[in-house]
């Protein structure tokens, strides 16, 4: 993998990536925080001593960029700056990710076979002919659907959690509705017609693990590696597969399963706030970063194609209406705030739930 470049500190103490256009710059002064970010330490440093005081009984990590520049990591006891986590369901913008790179090939004409594809296509099409459809409705899902959470396909809506199954099943089975999960849910037929509803479903986004690796003729761990993580310096992480043996698979597990330390997550982060440009190179297509984090559909707005969004001031009323973010269990999160040039990456073993509006605004507020 590519290695991080460390230079020798300058001046102004801190250490230059090869390009003040892409990467970031870690400042080692109090000083040249302050000119260089625009930041109120004191203002900063109580934020994250509130954190230390609600969170520190977990294993996690914060990272702060502002202005191209690491100006904040915090670890709680036996965590480091290259510790792993389990990002949960943040896993699922990586896919999306890796899903608006083959966009970007099918447009450019470089995908195996020149196959054709986009959010319209018929997701079914690309699907293997041996993989019967349980509902003939299902003909109807679109990539576009899978991605926005609305195919019809049972999620949490529906107590349909994960792709979990019994000993003598396999989770891609599970999740193309050929038996049940390990608490005797199934997804052989649709809960509404693709478009009609919005459910937050995990089944739904397997799909797209088994038609990536169709038309790619690649893993998506393996494809985001490639094009993504070598390019911008990702060392710190691992993708989980499943399935394989007498069951569907090996395939990477697109809805949760990435594995990632909390500065490599702010790599993914600044990447995207930067509109996938790091270092001379365009590595995602910007038009996707654009499309990805905007609304995806009417039923809820809050929702981009993997990404949540604050659009519509309703996510998280009161803070920028540009800001977006990776989210998943356990409170791992990636916010980005393009208006405030800030990228917020927060990783951990838990809590299940936190205060995420307070810290946001405390470090909103410790600008200036």
């Amino acid at each position: 993998m590519t290695k991080m470049k460390i230079m020798k500190p300058q001046k102004d103490n801190y250490y230059p990536s090869a390009d003040s256009k892409g990467g970031w710059r870690i400042l080692q002064d109090n000083k040249a925080i302050k000119n260089l970010t625009r930041m109120n330490l004191d203002r900063l440093n109580i934020v994250i001593e509130n954190y230390k005081r609600f969170s520190d009984n977990y294993a996690s990590g914060i990272v702060i960029i502002r202005n191209g520049h690491l100006i904040k990591e915090h670890y709680s006891f036996m965590t480091l700056p290259g510790s792993r986590f389990d990002i949960w369901s943040c896993t699922k913008s990586f896919t999306g990710t890796a899903w608006g790179l083959l966009f970007e090939e099918s447009r450019k004409g470089t995908l195996p076979g020149n196959a054709q594809v986009d959010l319209n296509t018929l997701a079914y099409n690309f699907l293997p002919k041996k993989l019967q459809v349980t509902d003939k409705r299902k003909e109807g899902i679109t990539i576009g659907h899978l991605l926005s959470m609305t195919s019809g396909i049972a999620g949490e809506d529906r107590l349909t959690f994960g792709i979990p199954t019994n000993s003598n099943h396999g989770p891609f089975e599970h999740a193309l509705g050929y038996c049940e999960n390990r608490y005797g849910k199934k997804t052989n037929t649709l809960i509404a017609k693709p478009g009609e509803i919005w459910d937050y479903s995990d089944p739904a986004m397997a799909h797209l693990s088994i038609l990536f690796k169709s038309i790619m003729k690649k893993e998506i761990h393996e494809y985001m590696q490639e094009k993504v993580f070598s390019q911008i310096g990702i060392e710190n992480a691992s993708w989980d597969v499943l399935g394989g043996g007498q069951f569907l698979g090996p395939h990477t597990s697109s809805h949760i399963g990435l594995h990632i330390s909390a500065r490599d997550l702010a790599r993914f982060g600044y990447l995207l706030l930067n509109k996938g440009f790091w270092e001379g190179k365009q590595i995602i297509p910007n038009w996707w970063v654009d499309v990805a984090t905007k609304p995806s559909q009417k039923l809820n707005q809050d929702y981009g194609y993997t990404f949540w969004i604050n659009t519509k001031g309703t996510r998280w009323p009161g803070l920028p209406k540009d800001m977006f973010a990776l989210e998943g269990y356990n409170s791992n999160r990636c916010y980005v705030v393009p208006s405030e040039d800030l990228i917020v990456v927060r990783v951990g073993a838990g809590p299940n739930q936190w205060n995420e509006q307070a810290l946001i605004s405390g470090i909103l507020d410790a600008t200036n």
